[in-house]
Order: structure tokens, then sequence, then C-alpha cells
């Protein structure tokens, strides 16, 4: 038994997926756009304080640099009480003042450079500038540096991310609960279809008139073809069992009947009479029942794959006209064989014997004495042709179709349970066979078959 699964768990679970790797690449992106904006704030702010320190380094009156540190700019990058600020300012003689350890960023000109460093363990965030101050007889170069730590970016981004993870997450609830309302609906058809089959009689084998969606209307159009199919072969089947009942239901009446007959008998002639008559009648149920039990083999053959062997049916056609040439012979009727040698195809010997078993005795039974049957093989460019034909009174044409259905019968007087020219028809079917009657009162009547060759 195959393992069932929910469709609409599968569609929820594959459209959240989507949403969640969706949500993970905002997330990223989010995360990286918050340190960028983190960064590009606290820059702004450094960059500040930097100028602010740069526009109060003078030259005094022995030439040298002199700077008077604002403290106030200092302050405004402390934003976060755990945050620390560290500066420097270098002039063309070396260090002048702040912390003389803090690295200088390289490359420093007139415009600031930043640089991520760690100083005392800590990380930082690093701008240099390099200004030069005016004696009014030259120009003294001179390099600003301030450095703050990281701490208030970093909850800054992480501030950022937060906000935007929240809003993130609510979208993605909203779409979960849309997205299990949108399969529902769409589901929703094929439940009322369910429904609508469950709800029919198992006699009602109607086509289903049910409104669904157009990538549901395929499988509506195979189920409807399914069940005009089954209908058909569950009438078929109707017929058949009820023929199948009568055609053996009249020899047992025969056999009981001819058996209370023999047991009242007063002569012994008149005994025998009535056992020779219930021996007819069981001989004929026997010979239903054999015909019965090959539609079943043929009709089980056809359900499963069947394995097919390579079989010379010329061979086969004159192995069983021979059998039977001594009973056309008792019946008046000059049987032989016509054809080639040897006719290669793919079959299965048994099926095949009993078509050509079938039309041989039909052509013994209905010939009539003084008539010739032919069995002919032939091999040609369209593949093997069997034909067995009989100079007999044949069949009026509009009769051939009545004749080709199951337990049709031409004459009630013959033995047959009108059985053998469906059961060639089906043989030949199975092995990719066509099968052409055709006959006209008082010229005879022919069947050929055309089999595809090995």
């Amino acid at each position: 038994m195959t393992q069932s699964y929910s469709l609409r768990r599968r569609l929820v679970l594959g459209l959240l997926a989507a949403l969640l790797a969706i949500a993970a690449l905002a997330v990223a992106d989010s995360w990286r756009e918050a340190q960028q904006t983190a960064t590009r704030v606290s820059d702004r702010v450094l960059a500040g304080s930097i100028l602010a320190i740069a526009e109060r380094v003078i030259v005094t009156e022995d030439g040298t640099l002199e700077v008077d540190v604002p403290y106030v700019a200092l302050e405004m990058l402390t934003s976060s009480a755990q945050d620390r600020v560290f500066y420097r300012v270098d002039g063309s003689d070396g260090f002048i003042t702040g912390y003389q350890q803090l690295p200088v960023v390289p490359g420093a000109g007139t415009e600031i450079v930043y640089e991520d460093l760690v100083f005392r363990g800590d990380a930082i965030r690093l701008g240099s500038l390099q200004r030069a101050a005016s004696s009014g007889v030259s120009a003294i170069p001179f390099t600003v540096t301030v450095a703050e730590t990281t701490i208030a970016r970093s909850q800054l981004a992480q501030s950022l991310l937060v906000q935007a993870s929240v809003r993130l997450a609510i979208l993605i609830l909203a779409a979960a609960v849309i997205v299990w309302f949108a399969v529902s609906l769409s589901l929703a058809p094929l439940y009322r279809l369910r429904n609508a089959i469950a709800l029919r009689s198992p006699d009602d084998l109607s086509p289903i008139r049910q409104d669904v969606p157009r990538e549901v209307e395929g499988l509506v159009e195979t189920i409807n073809s399914f069940m005009t199919r089954l209908d058909s072969a569950l009438g078929a089947l109707r017929h058949f069992t009820g023929n199948a009942s009568h055609q053996l239901r009249t020899p047992m009446a025969i056999m009981r009947t001819q058996l209370a007959l023999a047991q009242r008998a007063k002569t012994e002639d008149e005994r025998r009479a009535a056992i020779a008559a219930a021996d007819n009648a069981v001989e004929h149920a026997e010979r239903v029942l054999a015909q019965l039990l090959l539609l079943a083999r043929i009709d089980e053959a056809a359900s499963d794959a069947l394995r097919l062997d390579t079989i010379d049916l010329a061979a086969l056609a004159k192995t069983q006209t021979a059998e039977l040439v001594p009973r056309a012979s008792a019946a008046g009727i000059d049987l032989g064989y016509e054809g080639a040698e040897s006719a290669m195809m793919r079959g299965r010997a048994m099926l095949l014997g009993e078509l050509l078993r079938n039309l041989i005795e039909n052509a013994i039974a209905y010939a009539g004495s003084g008539a010739e049957a032919t069995v002919g093989v032939d091999r040609d460019a369209a593949g093997v042709r069997l034909t067995v034909a009989d100079t007999g009174p044949g069949v009026a044409a509009a009769k051939l179709p009545h004749l080709r259905q199951r337990f049709a019968r031409e004459r009630a007087d013959k033995p047959g349970a009108g059985l053998g020219l469906a059961i060639v028809e089906e043989i030949a079917a199975l092995f990719g066979g066509t099968t052409d009657v055709t006959s006209d009162a008082g010229r005879g009547f022919r069947v050929t078959i055309l089999l595809p060759a090995s």
C-alpha cells in the first residue's frame, strides 16, 4: 500500500520554506545595511570631532604648533557610556598631544581616511586628517587622529537589525496565514469532487459533472473515461453472464429430462436413447464450459504482461489441419492446407492453436457435406496472413456483424455456443492482429487474420 500524504501540508510547507529562505536573505541584507548605516552615522560624528580639533591647531610665536583641544567635540562621540574616545595630534616634528600609542591611519590627506583597528584590546574606528597651519610666512603641516570604540555603533546596527527582523517576522506570519487560507480555498474543489464521487451510488457510472479548476479537468476527464469503459465492461459482463447461464441451463435441463425419461423407460431402446440424449447435452455443456474458460484465459492474458515466443504459424496450421482431417472427412468435407512452408511470428502456441481449431471446427460444422475447406498461411510485407475459407452456403453479408458477437449463432441445430468467432477475434487482437470476415449467401465463408511478423 502506498503511503498517503497531505497535499495541503506540502503546498503550505513548500511556500513557507520559500518565504523563510527569502527572509533569511533579507535578514542578511538588513544586517549588512544596518552595519553600513551605523558606520555612516558614527563616521559623521567622528569627522566633526576631527575637524573641530583641526580648527584649534595654531602656530605660536616661536614657530611651534599648539593645540587647544575642544573636549566638547570629543564628548559628542561618547553616545554610549561604554564607549571611550582617543585622539592625537602630530606635527612635522612628531607627536604634539593626545595618546601617543594611538596609531595613525596610513595615507591620511586632505580628506579624512577611516580604518578599523584594535587599540588596548578594544575594537576602534579610527579617522585621520592632514592639514596645515599658517604662520604668516609658511604653512606647517599636522595630522589629527581621533578614534572611538565601536560599542555604540554595534548597538545601533543590532537595533536596526532587530527592527527589520520583527517586521519580517510579522510579514511571514501574515503570509503563512494567507497561504494557509489560499491553499485551502484552492483545494476546496477537490474536496467537493471527492464528496460528489463518495455520495454516488455504486451503480451510477455516469460522467462526473463538477466545476473544477482547469488543472484538474484532465483528471476528471480521465475518471469519466474510465467510468465509461467500466460501465461498458460491466454491461458486457452482465450480458455475457446472462448468455452463459442460459447456454449452460439448457443442456442441464435436457440432461435432467433425459435422465428422468431413462428412469421411466419401459424398454431398453428407450433407455439408451434417453441416455444418449443426456450424453449429448453433457458434451454440449462441456464444450460451452471449455470455451468460457478459454475466454477467461484470454482476458487474463490481456490484463497481464504476455510472454511471447517465436513460433512457426505455418507449421502450427498444418498440425491443426491434420488433426481435424478425420472429423472433416466424417462430415463429408474436403479439408486441406495450402500456403507457405514456414511463417515465423511472435505469439503463444496454445492460444493460436485454439484460434485455428475454432476456425476449422466452424468450417466443418457449417460448410456442409461436399464442401471444401482450405487453411492457408502466407507471409508478405504486411505480416503473416492466416486464412480459413470454405465453399459452403455462406452467410448473408448483413448478418456478419451479428455473428461476430458472443453467443451469436447462425443455426441452432448446429453444435457450439456461438463463441468461436468471438474467441478468434480476441486472440488475434491479443497479438496485435486484425480479423476480416467475408461471405455471401451461396458463395462460401472466409475468415482472414493479419498478424505481425516476428
